[in-house]
């Protein structure tokens, strides 16, 4: 196992995506999803179990998500031979207001040789706790 170039491939599959996403497009996410997918947000009372449900989500929000640019800051990929799993901070730009994000993305080397993600998991960075 070639841990070097999975780390890249794992970075540059996210960047692709995320990339497609802040031009509201969540295709390239979608494709990257594995059909037992599970998801938290911030945004949602419950988990989301299931690749049709991220699909209906998604598409509710197809062509509405943008951003003047992103960062994803101090990306971790930590390996087994068929598990890896991205953390990273993410840094929104929407002119010069700032959002901050915790990522951890759940990879699975899947039979055909490709890595699809099983879970994901987003947080602010900041929240306000009262």
């Amino acid at each position: 196992m070639d841990k070097h170039a999975i780390t890249e491939t794992i970075i540059a599959l996210e960047k692709s995506a995320m990339e497609a996403w802040f031009k509201g497009d969540p295709t390239p996410f979608l494709e990257l999803y594995s059909k037992d997918f599970t998801y938290f947000d911030p945004s949602l009372e419950w988990r989301l179990d299931g690749w049709d449900k991220i699909k209906g989500l998604y598409e509710s929000m197809r062509g509405k998500i943008s951003a003047d640019k992103f960062e994803m800051i101090n990306p971790v990929v930590q390996l087994t031979d068929k598990m890896a799993v991205l953390t990273y901070n993410l840094h929104i730009h929407y002119g010069e207001e700032l959002w901050e994000e915790n990522f951890t993305e759940v990879y699975r080397l899947e039979e055909n040789k490709e890595w699809r993600i099983i879970h994901s998991h987003i947080s602010p960075t900041k929240p306000s706790i009262d």
